[in-house]
Order: structure tokens, then C-alpha cells, then sequence
């Protein structure tokens, strides 16, 4: 299959017919997103005789046509209701997540967008939610020779019925006939997913999609948002004078969002009023943190971080986790595991600058701790599951009450993805200083190194072996394990002393 580059044709994409994967009623929308009832009716004509060709044509027409209008109404009036739950919303959970251009209090499509565009995002809505086994697709690039990306088919007919709908959208936008704000959805709808795929030229049509939201977009929440999207992915591509000035456009939008009379400045931040500008805040500081030290600008990165950690600490924290409701918990925890990365980030910056281990140690510990709390209360998972040998965490899934809630279940799956990630590495940094100061028979080295593995790593089928988790990079897997097996193997040698 080749990528398609050409985002200026004003035609639509039509689906690979050659999709080897099972008939579900994701594929179903997906293949008759873009046909009218004469499409379907009229093969079922043609093989007909002329005798029985009325009555028997007629019915299975309305049979096809019933069903096929049947799950598009379905999406549309059940699937895609609005969020319901109070404490869903008091936390802002459905804000950008839940959101497919229809009104706040109905849910759904904007009729506005007409009847095709409405059952094309319906087919992107299937799509994007199939719960089926995923399966992958190859795509080239054809703007890199010799260039090819493997990707989740779930994302690729996502984005593809998503650009659909947006060529569409843009006829009805050009007359006036559609407002701006269902729009500005759709372009963050796409944008969300291409940055999912995240290979070849999706990260930059991501950039473009953002680019263009924040033209329609007059919400402050909205625009917070999008600035910090679009920091993270100028950042990515190298553009970091860029990157900067959206970070700083994303903080003060988030520090200005419902501040009269709000909390006073600590240190050099204010605590934003609302939830998501929360949240948005605390990502956009670990992001640019991430630039100060990767640029060597150590100084500045420290008083960053040491600002950011005081900031967050002076959010208020549920007094129990178990007694605070799935939203403001997940809430709470998202904040957590950003402290978890800055004081990653504090301990790298404190050891370049060649101060004392013992700080680094410190902010290492604080960080692990940090994630590996999220990821348990995520996951409902005991403390002791983390400590045996050989084993990873014996539950790696989410709980119910997140993966039930489609405004909380990408939000709180990332959650646990990155608190493993963290608390993998922030093991396995322990177990580097550890080995560089005691040396290769260090026994807290080889328990901070045996933590990471099970932290990154899964049980295999056998029962026994690990192997590196499906969210882990298999990069950072080889570096955690070849640091446990060397130090494992050094561990198990007989002592000669002992042998004599």
C-alpha cells in the first residue's frame, strides 16, 4: 500500500479493497463510508431474473439499506453519546477526548457536515474503537526512497476516513455552512491520530492539522491545548525556536485560564484554576525541561525543574486515592507521574554537573517510587508483585472503570504505559551509579537492574522468561536486560574464597 502524500486533491480516498481482515461492523462502514443505496442494491439487481427480480430486489435492498442506516444510527444516537458522568466532566476528561463535532448535550456528529461526512465519521469512530485483535499494514513513503513504516491498520483506516471527512468539511466551511468549532474538532480529531502513528510523514500533517486548529479555535482550553501539541511536535522536527514559543504561548494560556482571584504564584509559576490547564501545564514543563537539558543548559534546566516540582507539589492531592472518584484519581495521578519525570530529569542534570550521587540517588528513588505507585493503583496491582524475582507485575491491565470510560481510556492507558517506562528507567539509572561506584559485584546494582527488567518486561507464555512488554521500545529493553544479565552473571559465580 503507498502512502499517500497529496493532501491538496479534493477527492475522496477510497478503501484498499485488498484489506485481508475479517468482515466486522468496522469493516463493514469502513467499505460503505463512502457508497449510496445504489451502490448497494444495484449487484443484487443484476443477478437477479426479470420475473422475480421486483419483489425479491426490494426486499433485500431494504434489508441492506436497514441495516447499513441501522448501525449508522446506532453510532451516531448510542455510541456517541455525550459524556454523562458529573465527575467526568468536573475533571475535564471529555474535553478534546470524547469530542466528534456534535453539540455538548446531544453527542454525535454536527448535522451540519451532511450526510456523508457524518457516515464517514462514523466509520472513522468504528474503526478507531474496534476492539478486535490489532493487525498491522506496510506503507511506504514515497517522499523517502526505499523508506517503509509498519503500522497499527486500526490508526491507518482512522486517519484515512478522518481526511475524508475534512475534505468535505472544507466545501461546507467555504460557504458558510458549517461552523468553524466542528471544524477545529475534526482537525484535532486527525491530528490526534496521525501523532498516534507518529512515522514518515504523519508527524508533520499532525503539525499542519494543529496549525490550522488554533486559526478556528477561540476557546482558551482549546488553544492551550493545541499550543502545547504543537511545541512538543516542533520540538520533535527540530524546530525548536518554535517549540519554545509555543511552549511559553501553551503556559501562559494555562496560567491565565480562570485567574481572577485565583491561588498566588508559586515560585515562578501559578497554579492553573481548572483541571486540564493543569495538566496541560505540568506536561508542557517536563517538555521543557527535556529541551534545557538535552541543550546543556544545565543552570537553567535545574531552576526548571526544582520551580516545576514545587509547583506540583502545591497542588492539592487526595487525601486517600482509594476514596477519591476513578476521575479525580486518574487526575491526581497524571500529576504524580509528571513529578516522576522531573525529578528524572533533576537527577540527570544534578550528575552532569558533577554534583554529589547521593542527590541524584535521591531524585532517581523518588522517581521510581513515584511511578511505580501510579502504575499500581492503575492496575489494582500489590506492592509485592513488583518485588519478586523474576516477574514482572503479575497485572499489567487497566482497570475496568478507566478502560469502560471512553473519556478516560487513552488517557489513563498512556498513564500506565509511560509510569512503566519511568519507573524501568529510573531503576535502571540506580543501578548505573550503584555499579560505577561499587563496582560489578554490587548487589544493590543487580537488584536495581533485576527491577527494571520486571518493570519493562512481561512473563512469557511459559510462564517463566520475561520478554520485553508490547509498549516497551526494544531499544531500551536490550540496554535493561544486558545490564541484569551481566551483573546476574557475575553474581552467580562461585566465590573462590568459598570453594577452597
Amino acid at each position: 500500500m503507498e502512502l499517500r502524500t497529496n493532501r491538496n486533491s479534493d477527492h475522496l480516498h477510497t478503501p484498499d479493497s485488498t484489506d485481508p481482515s475479517p468482515p466486522r461492523l468496522g469493516a463493514y462502514l469502513s467499505s460503505c463510508a463512502q457508497l449510496d443505496y445504489r451502490a448497494l442494491v444495484r449487484p443484487i439487481a443484476a443477478q437477479q431474473d426479470p420475473p422475480i427480480r421486483s419483489g425479491g430486489v426490494l426486499a433485500i435492498a431494504f434489508s441492506a439499506v436497514a441495516y447499513y442506516e441501522g448501525a449508522h444510527l446506532y453510532i451516531e444516537h448510542v455510541d456517541m453519546k455525550p459524556e454523562s458522568d458529573p465527575e467526568v466532566k468536573k475533571w475535564q476528561w471529555d474535553v478534546v477526548n470524547s469530542e466528534w463535532t456534535g453539540d455538548s448535550a446531544k453527542g454525535g456528529t454536527d448535522p451540519a457536515l451532511g450526510y456523508r461526512a457524518r457516515h464517514i465519521l462514523h466509520a472513522a469512530w468504528s474503526a478507531y474503537t474496534d476492539e478486535a485483535p490489532s493487525a498491522s499494514v506496510i506503507i511506504e513513503d514515497p517522499a523517502q526512497s526505499q523508506s517503509i513504516h509498519v503500522v497499527d491498520s486500526r490508526l491507518q483506516q482512522t486517519e484515512h476516513h478522518l481526511w475524508n471527512a475534512i475534505l468535505l468539511a472544507e466545501k461546507k466551511l467555504a460557504k458558510s455552512e458549517l461552523n468553524p468549532s466542528s471544524f477545529m474538532i475534526l482537525l484535532l480529531r486527525h491530528a490526534a491520530v496521525s501523532e498516534q502513528i507518529g512515522v514518515g510523514p504523519f508527524p508533520r500533517l499532525a503539525k499542519e492539522d494543529y496549525e490550522r486548529a488554533w486559526q478556528y479555535s477561540s476557546d482558551p482550553t482549546y488553544r492551550q491545548f493545541i499550543a502545547w501539541r504543537l511545541g512538543d511536535l516542533d520540538h520533535r522536527m527540530g524546530h525548536d525556536t518554535d517549540a519554545l514559543f509555543w511552549w511559553d504561548r501553551s503556559s501562559q494560556l494555562a496560567q491565565e485560564v480562570n485567574q481572577k482571584g485565583g491561588a498566588p504564584p508559586t515560585g515562578i509559576f501559578r497554579i492553573p484554576q481548572t483541571p486540564l490547564a493543569q495538566r496541560i501545564l505540568s506536561s508542557v514543563l517536563v517538555s521543557r525541561s527535556a529541551y534545557l537539558a538535552a541543550s546543556g543548559k544545565l543552570k537553567d534546566a535545574q531552576t526548571l525543574e526544582e520551580s516545576a516540582l514545587e509547583l506540583l507539589r502545591s497542588i492539592p492531592f487526595p487525601e486517600s486515592i482509594a476514596s477519591a472518584s476513578p476521575p479525580q484519581a486518574l487526575h491526581a495521578l497524571y500529576l504524580l507521574q509528571r513529578s516522576s519525570l522531573l525529578s528524572i530529569h533533576l537527577a540527570e542534570v544534578l550528575h552532569a554537573q558533577r554534583r554529589p550521587v547521593r542527590f541524584s540517588m535521591q531524585w532517581l528513588a523518588s522517581a521510581a517510587e513515584s511511578s511505580e505507585r501510579v502504575a499500581r493503583i492503575l492496575t489494582n496491582s500489590s506492592h509485592a508483585d513488583t518485588q519478586k524475582e523474576s516477574t514482572g507485575p503479575k497485572n499489567n491491565k487497566l482497570l475496568p472503570v478507566y478502560t469502560g470510560s471512553y473519556s478516560m481510556n487513552n488517557s489513563a492507558s498512556a498513564l500506565l504505559r509511560d509510569a512503566r517506562r519511568t519507573a524501568a528507567e529510573a531503576w535502571n539509572m540506580m543501578g548505573i551509579l550503584h555499579e560505577d561506584h561499587e563496582g560489578l559485584k554490587s548487589r544493590l546494582a543487580f537488584e536495581c537492574y533485576q527491577r527494571a527488567v520486571n518493570w519493562a518486561g512481561t512473563v512469557k507464555e511459559s510462564g517463566k522468561d520475561l520478554q520485553a512488554a508490547d509498549d516497551v521500545l526494544d531499544s531500551d529493553w536490550k540496554i535493561y536486560w544486558a545490564n541484569y544479565q551481566r551483573l546476574k552473571n557475575v553474581q552467580e559465580r562461585p566465590n573462590p574464597k568459598m570453594s577452597k
